[in-house]
């Protein structure tokens, strides 16, 4: 309870500092939909010609997509403390985490609330409402229940994502740019089922970097695809993969020597 207290009062500090500056959080806000709004076109024009990809519709597309793009944003919005985490490092800040008496990803976590991805949120909402009103799914409650655990299982995996980047910069000083591709990659190619980039990539998606259990494996579950009952669970290997990444973190902690600054 000591951390929810705490959490509640830094997000209130950010949500002070934000009605600061109204009109540049809501022009944000809407740069971040409109950006997301340029890869939707792309998948409408793309569909003005073909009618469905590896036997997906506009539609099923568009619930896939959205799915993705809500996933990538609640990790960005409430993990980007680790998406930033090279500057924490380059001007000392992380020595100053290092002596308060809170956990470190905690105070990491905190530290950077992103509240204009609610421009990319929204957007996603709009996509979602509209696959669900052409994709003719059959909406049952374990169905319901499989797009919570995507959407959880999501955030894990990316947020899991930002943390690897993060745990990198300890022994790099500087963010490794190639990881941009296994998330802001991940966010544009996952606007598609991974299953129509090939067979590797579906293997890679599923045993390396899981977004096919968050998003192909249950996408088949809730279309009517694949009757396998335990895709609607396969999102929540998300947390597992969780485990790796705070590994790898922890070494980086312990790697770590102050930057001097």
């Amino acid at each position: 309870m000591g951390y929810l207290r705490l959490y509640k009062k830094y997000l209130q500090i950010q949500i002070q500092s934000i009605m600061q500056y109204k009109a540049s959080f809501c022009l944000t806000a809407v740069g971040q939909f409109l950006v997301s709004f340029n890869v939707f076109l792309g998948v409408y024009f793309m569909f003005q010609r073909f009618h469905e990809v590896e036997g997906f519709t506009y539609s099923q597309v568009l619930l896939c997509f959205a799915i993705t793009l809500m996933e990538f944003s609640l990790a960005e919005a409430f993990a980007r403390g680790f998406d930033t985490f090279s500057t924490t490092i380059s001007n000392g800040e992380f020595d100053r985490i290092m002596v308060r008496p809170r956990n470190e990803i905690f105070q990491v976590l905190a530290g950077r609330i992103e509240l204009t991805r609610i421009g990319r949120m929204l957007q996603a909402v709009v996509m979602f409402a509209y696959g669900i009103a052409k994709s003719h799914v059959e909406w049952t409650w374990d169905k319901v229940l499989t797009v919570v655990f995507m959407l959880l299982g999501g955030t894990a995996v990316f947020t899991g994502i930002f943390l690897i980047y993060a745990a990198i910069c300890f022994f790099t000083i500087e963010g490794l740019e190639f990881m941009n591709v296994l998330t802001d990659g991940a966010r544009e190619y996952g606007k598609y089922p991974v299953v129509i980039y090939g067979k590797r990539v579906l293997q890679f998606c599923t045993f390396v970097v899981p977004y096919a259990l968050i998003q192909y494996y249950p996408l088949c579950y809730i279309l009517g695809q694949d009757s396998r009952g335990y895709y609607m669970f396969l999102p929540l290997l998300g947390g597992v993969f969780l485990l790796p990444c705070y590994g790898l973190w922890k070494m980086g902690v312990r790697h770590y020597k102050s930057v001097g600054s």
